[in-house]
């Protein structure tokens, strides 16, 4: 068997196969391909398609490059950033194209910028992976502690695309683990960055099987540990879920209203009847649970931005909604609101109301987490001067409400709100203070068509669920509408692209988890021991 040593930082890596040789001693447009394809590849553990093993093969490969490029030293340091930029644009270009379709909604004034959007956006987002690997790099030893190297980097890197310049952490490396509903408990211990640390050191751990004994001792170690810790996590999992079966909140029957209706509907104001009698109409609609139509249902949910007219303005909608409420249901929807601020003139919101089985509003919340150039354009002023707008062309952007905070609802246990995407960021799910019954997020996934998009979408919404150990309902204008218990598990829901409504009873709150009561602070404590690990590991080569 032919062997061969590669110089590293410190250390020695020896690989007895010529095709790893050929991955760590790989330059030019040959590491970009290998970079490239294993990012890529890498998206595939995700929702929908959730081939998850096939991080075992993908995260290796990153290892190994990351080996060839530590091997030269400070003249590395390029190529460690580029290949993990590399890495991280396959895996976003494959994961986030579904954002495409949005500019396709309207392609007379948007099209043109969809060859920009679906480069420029991984291209964007990658930044964080070259951040993260590099991270990786000056942690950098020999054996098997690099791979807890990685595992920091690419967490930490994961962590920053999360929060810097408003976040966006869609589809972190994590979400591979919650494919299986028993390995997405472990959320409820470590949260989302607890999982993206560990799906890194687990999936990574079979690089080390290759390396020379001098070095890490038991080759075989790290591999039968990542087996060891996903076995843990099952079997907590399957526990967790085998004696807590779902129980459900006295008196409370949804009915989540999936229109399916078209974009241009939605924002076309001459559309109003057809709208409102598509509405009323699928909502008294008959269902397998419901012969009779609304009949007991206690709460009507519709989605979001439910209305092309601000519905406050429309006095004769509010009076076809209480017919329709017939003073025994609770209508919740979302419908953008107009308010007049001394000195700014008319700010526009997208917001949800609770309105009242008589046909008043009696509750009400404001979008905190708005979608840039979705909803709004940095340096708004400036580039409607030039002619951009944002995708939903309200001029001058929507306005961000001013704080997250329970919405109080009649008959049922307080929610908290949450529109489109503001249910993809972790640790913002629940406002400070008194804890709600339930998660409600609204939608309009009609943006991103038949695509990828709204089953990820879905697949992050039911890890908050999991994470703070709350029922999560959910209303998406084309799908996925569903109703979540607290560990993930579906009760209903509705297929992607068709309209309808769905009947279930709400789920009821478990007692907070780990993560709802210390947040990050467990997934911290991991990265530090692991970087103690790290340390130790260094000092002892060194000796």
């Amino acid at each position: 068997m032919t062997r061969f040593e590669l110089q590293t930082t410190g250390s020695i890596v020896t690989a007895p196969k010529r095709p790893i040789q050929a991955i760590m001693l790989a330059t030019g447009w040959r590491r970009v391909l290998i970079a490239l394809v294993a990012g890529a590849a890498s998206n595939l553990a995700l929702a929908p398609i959730d081939v998850w093993p096939i991080l075992f093969v993908t995260f290796p490969v990153l290892v190994w490059l990351i080996d060839g490029a530590a091997a030269r030293g400070l003249a590395g340091v390029a190529q460690t950033a580029a290949t993990g930029w590399w890495f991280g644009f396959g895996y976003f270009f494959v994961g986030d194209y579904w954002v495409g379709h949005a500019f396709l909604v309207d392609a007379e004034i948007f099209g043109w910028l969809l060859p920009f959007v679906i480069v420029a956006m991984p291209s964007i987002l990658a930044v964080s992976t070259a951040i993260g690997v590099c991270l990786a790099r000056l942690l950098w030893t020999r054996g098997a502690a690099r791979i807890l190297s990685l595992a920091i980097g690419l967490t930490v890197g994961e962590w920053l695309r999360g929060h810097a310049f408003t976040g966006f952490p869609w589809d972190s490396l994590g979400y591979a683990l919650t494919a299986p509903l028993a390995l997405a408990q472990g959320a409820a211990l470590v949260g989302i960055w607890g999982l993206t640390f560990i799906a890194v050191a687990v999936f990574a751990s079979p690089a080390t099987l290759v390396d020379d004994r001098a070095d890490t001792g038991r080759p075989w170690l790290p591999l039968l540990l990542a087996i060891a810790v996903l076995a843990a996590l099952a079997l907590f999992g399957t526990l967790r879920l085998s004696h807590t079966p779902t129980t459900f909140v006295d008196g409370v029957r949804l009915r989540i209203m999936q229109p399916n209706l078209q974009q241009d509907m939605k924002f076309n104001y001459s559309a109003k009847a057809k709208v409102m009698s598509h509405y009323i109409d699928l909502s008294s609609r008959p269902s397998e649970q419901r012969p009779n139509g609304l009949g007991d249902i206690t709460h009507l949910i519709w989605p979001e931005s439910a209305f092309p007219f601000y519905l406050a303005r429309e006095p004769d909608v509010l009076a076809q909604i209480a017919a329709l409420l017939a003073g025994r249901t609770v209508l919740i929807t979302g419908a953008d609101r107009t308010e007049e601020q001394p000195g700014r003139g008319e700010a526009t919101y997208n917001s949800i109301y609770v309105i009242n089985r008589d046909g008043s509003v009696t509750g009400r919340y404001d979008k905190v987490h708005l979608v840039p150039f979705g909803e709004y354009l940095p340096f708004q002023n400036l580039l409607e001067r030039l002619g951009i707008m944002q995708l939903t062309k309200v001029e001058g952007g929507y306005s961000s409400g001013e704080r997250r905070e329970l919405l109080q609802v009649p008959g049922a246990p307080p929610t908290t709100p949450l529109l489109c995407y503001e249910i993809i960021f972790a640790g913002e799910v629940v406002p400070p203070g008194e804890r709600p019954g339930w998660i409600l997020n609204l939608t309009n996934d009609g943006w991103f068509g038949i695509s990828t998009g709204p089953y990820q979408h879905l697949r992050q919404a039911r890890v908050r669920a999991i994470e703070e150990g709350l029922p999560l309902v959910r209303a998406a204008n084309s799908g996925i509408s569903a109703v979540v218990d607290p560990f993930g598990r579906i009760v209903r829901s509705l297929p992607l692209g068709v309209e309808g409504v769905l009947d279930a009873p709400l789920p009821q709150a478990i007692a907070p988890t780990l993560y709802a009561r210390f947040g990050d602070g467990p997934a911290a404590v991991m990265m530090l021991v692991a970087l103690l690990v790290i340390v130790g590991w260094r000092f002892r080569s060194w000796r």
